[in-house]
């Protein structure tokens, strides 16, 4: 057994406590490799991602594949630009044959892409290095293009590198080039003989090629103008529709090669019409010189028919909405027809027809006997409007008949009296009273029918009678047939006519 010296053997209850940080003394954590080995798995995700700026399982979102001639020196990460702007980059790039076809994505920025979506690969700048594609979304009317959809490469352009320019341009085609140049320049800058001129127009004689093309340039921006419009004209505006121009076209062609004879005809026939024009080629001329202030003219009118067309289209699109229901209505107009045609059978019209034309000598006679009755009418009109009326509206104020009322209103007051008047107060029925009292005085009046011992009548008053208001007229006025009611004159209620004359009842003796 070892003896320890200067120190103290330990006992079991003398230890100490394990530190738990030192390896080999009660350590229970992971081991040194473990964490290492996570260390190191995490330095390679970080120095991947710093490389690879992507997580590998990751979704690469909305792709699209183009196929192009030749993709360049196109790599992958290179950036897809729209208008300049990142939306996207290259993820692959591999070849087909002769071709390459280019996988890349494009953001939300970048989208909508559509079925017409065109791209070219364009250079860098200089600092930047490298090539991009520069994509084009297409036309809003176009559909859109799916995710992993194609663009073909019809619809793709490369870039042109300036090693294969300097490779199209060798000795023998720069010397071609040159002689061809020399060539155009010889010909621009050829002065023409008189012999030349013969056949030339006066306005070109003695100038040279370019002198004629410069006149022609000063006068090719209206006709370049026109053409483009032309142009842009039978490209149509929907998709297809010169495609379908140009089918129809082949069948018109085909058409007329089926009929080889009638199109000699017609060959034959146009010969001798530009045979004829040309006979009258002088005349043809001066009727060309006149069409220039025609065609100032036709200008003209063209632009005032120019400036009319936009209210008209919108007439037109303001119109459509009333056109497109229009369907409807004539729907709706269907029952309508079917009872209007049932209404015109024999049975409905056609009796009220016969029964009109019956009826229409009658309605005739009418209309002509009208013709006498509406002036008598307009007489009697007037005749009211003018006399009647304003003598009913004559306030009465003759001595001892003036009570302040119109004449109509007094007629209407006697009326209330009489039936006044002929109230009873028995059982024995109505009856008018007039002075059924009688009096001291007898009186006494002509008897206008006369008989045998009746040349006077009698009878009793309460006073002697001390005359009669108005007088008494001594006849009727005259009635004239042939002087209208209107002319006359108002009657005179206030005048001497409304004097007090005599009694025609005399006391009796």
């Amino acid at each position: 057994m070892a003896i320890l010296r200067g120190r103290k053997a330990p006992s079991p209850h003398d230890e100490q406590v394990a530190d738990p940080r030192i390896w080999g003394r009660h350590y229970t954590g992971p081991h040194p490799w473990v964490l290492g080995l996570v260390v190191a798995l995490i330095l390679l995700a970080l120095t991947y991602l710093a490389f690879a700026k992507e997580v590998p399982w990751a979704d690469e979102g909305y792709t699209v594949k183009a196929t192009f001639e030749n993709a360049a020196t196109l790599r992958e990460t290179a950036p897809v630009r729209i208008a300049g702007v990142n939306v996207g980059e290259v993820t692959e790039v591999e070849q087909q044959g002769e071709a390459a076809e280019v996988t890349f994505t494009v953001n939300e920025e970048g989208r909508p892409l559509h079925a017409d979506a065109e791209v070219r690969i364009r250079p860098r700048l200089f600092l930047e290095g490298n090539f991009f594609l520069d994509l084009r979304p297409g036309s809003p009317s176009a559909p859109e293009l799916e995710d992993g959809g194609e663009i073909p490469v019809t619809r793709t352009s490369t870039a042109v590198q300036l090693d294969e320019v300097l490779t199209a341009l060798q000795t023998p085609y720069r010397r071609g080039l040159q002689r061809a140049l020399q060539g155009y320049g010889t010909a621009l800058n050829y002065q023409p003989t008189a012999a030349d001129d013969l056949t030339q127009d006066p306005d070109v004689a003695g100038e040279t090629a370019a002198q004629s093309l410069s006149d022609a340039l000063r006068y090719g921006g209206r006709a370049g103008r026109g053409t483009a419009i032309v142009s842009e004209a039978l490209l149509g505006r929907n998709q297809h529709d010169l495609s379908g121009l140009i089918r129809s076209s082949g069948e018109t062609f085909a058409k007329l090669e089926s009929s080889e004879s009638a199109l000699g005809d017609l060959i034959t026939n146009f010969n001798v019409t530009v045979g004829a024009l040309a006979a009258e080629s002088q005349n043809l001329s001066a009727s060309i010189a006149e069409l220039a202030p025609t065609l100032d003219t036709t200008e003209v009118s063209l632009r005032h028919l120019s400036d009319a067309l936009p209210p008209l289209r919108t007439l037109a699109v303001e119109a459509r909405p009333g056109i497109q229901e229009l369907p409807d209505t004539i729907d709706a107009f269907g029952p309508w027809l079917d009872q209007t045609e049932l209404l015109l059978r024999d049975r409905e019209l056609g009796d009220i027809a016969r029964w009109l034309k019956q009826a229409g000598p009658g309605l005739g006679k009418t209309a002509a006997g009208s013709k006498r009755l509406f002036p008598q009418l307009n007489r009697l009109g007037r005749c009211s409007t003018e006399n009647l009326v304003p003598a009913a509206d004559t306030v009465i104020t003759a001595d001892g008949f003036g009570t302040g009322q119109t004449n109509f209103e007094e007629l209407f007051f006697g009326v209330t009296q009489l039936v006044g008047a002929g109230q009873p107060f028995d059982g024995n029925g109505p009856y008018f009273r007039l002075q059924t009292g009688g009096g001291p005085v007898l009186v006494q009046n002509d008897n206008p029918g006369g008989g045998f011992r009746r040349n006077f009548n009698f009878a009793n008053t309460i006073e002697a009678p001390t005359g009669v208001q108005p007088a008494l007229p001594s006849g009727f006025p005259p009635f004239r047939m042939d002087v209208k009611c209107h002319t006359n004159a108002l009657p005179n209620f206030n005048g001497p006519p409304a004097a007090a004359g005599p009694p025609d009842l005399t006391p009796s003796p």
